[in-house]
Order: C-alpha cells, then sequence, then structure tokens
C-alpha cells in the first residue's frame, strides 16, 4: 500500500507536510475539510507514506465479501453496537471508546463535519470520543490549493469544547478543500 502511496502522490503533484507527534500510540484523528470523495484517496494514501496506522470505522455489516477485505486492508474496522444483556445497543460513541481503550495503539480518522456538504456546525461526538477515552486529537488536512496532505495541531480534550473546536475550526479556515465553497467558515 505505501508503494501505491507514494506513485498516487508523485503522480498527482502531492506532498507531506508535517510529522505525527511524538510518544502519540492512541488518538482520534479528524480529518478537514471534508468536501470530496477524493479526500479518502488522498488522506489514506498520506498516512500510509508518513506511517500512521490509521483506521477508521464503518457499520459491520458492510464488511463482508470483496468489499470488506478491501476496506480492511486500507484501514476500515467494524463498529459492533451490540446489545449488552439486559441493557440497551451500545451508541456510536461508546463503542469507539471501548475500542480505544481496549487497545494499545489506534488511531481511527473521523470527519468533524460528517458529510461532504457544507456543515455549519461540526458534530461533536469526535470530541466526546477523545474525552472518554483520554486520549488526543490530532488534526489532519488535505490542502487542494497548496497540494498538502500532514497534519496540524494537536488538542488535549480538556472540557471547553466549544472554544477548542474553534481553535481546530480556525486551523481549517487556513485550508483549501477540493470544493471550497463546502468547507470551514
Amino acid at each position: 500500500m505505501k508503494l501505491l502511496a507514494k506513485f498516487i502522490f508523485w503522480i498527482s503533484g502531492w506532498k507531506i507536510s508535517g510529522e505525527w507527534p511524538d510518544g502519540v500510540k492512541k488518538a482520534v484523528l479528524i480529518a478537514i475539510p471534508h468536501t470530496s470523495n477524493w479526500d479518502l484517496l488522498y488522506a489514506r494514501s498520506a498516512f500510509f507514506l508518513m506511517d500512521v496506522p490509521v483506521r477508521f470505522t464503518i457499520k459491520k455489516e458492510v464488511m463482508v465479501g470483496p468489499l470488506g477485505w478491501l476496506i480492511k486492508s486500507l484501514g476500515g474496522i467494524s463498529i459492533d453496537r451490540k446489545r449488552m444483556p439486559g441493557r440497551r445497543k451500545q451508541t456510536y460513541t461508546e463503542a469507539m471508546i471501548q475500542m480505544l481503550k481496549e487497545r494499545e495503539e489506534l488511531v481511527v480518522m473521523v470527519t468533524p463535519e460528517g458529510t461532504r456538504s457544507y456543515a455549519p456546525r461540526w458534530k461533536t461526538g469526535f470530541y466526546h470520543i477523545a474525552s472518554g477515552a483520554d486520549v488526543p486529537i490530532v488534526v489532519g488536512f488535505l490542502d487542494y490549493k497548496r497540494k498538502l496532505a500532514g497534519i496540524g495541531p494537536v488538542v488535549r480534550p480538556n472540557g471547553k469544547m466549544e472554544e477548542q473546536m474553534e481553535e481546530m475550526k480556525a486551523f481549517g479556515r487556513t485550508i483549501t478543500g477540493k470544493h471550497p465553497e463546502q468547507g470551514i467558515r
């Protein structure tokens, strides 16, 4: 996969910016801005090149057959929101917190917008996941204007969610997505 990622970056003219933070083995990686289906290709390629074992979550029902094998090879991990005996079904957030707590190393990539279209507000699940699992939020980015993929700020949740999310958004406003009109405002 790393060789394929090198080829993709070479042929398209993309470059890497920044490095994965030293000592961070578990994190929630937010990928901003998310404005195109191409984002997964470039983000995944960038993290293969940076040797960051990024994973992304998907419903377990999708992870079957050849499509499941392909998704798994790209870093997909299934979320099983199983019902515990005598309890309700786990929320997506609870399942991700549990996954992060159970593993020695896990970097999970999410998109705070939750969509490729313009979203006036970010979803807050990524912040609650990082806070609940006591892991940092690492900001990953794709700047189509400069053809740069990389790592931005590292944020440790401190309970001041709105303030910290605004800091991450401020960084995101310096980045140009594939479809800038759908990006962070």
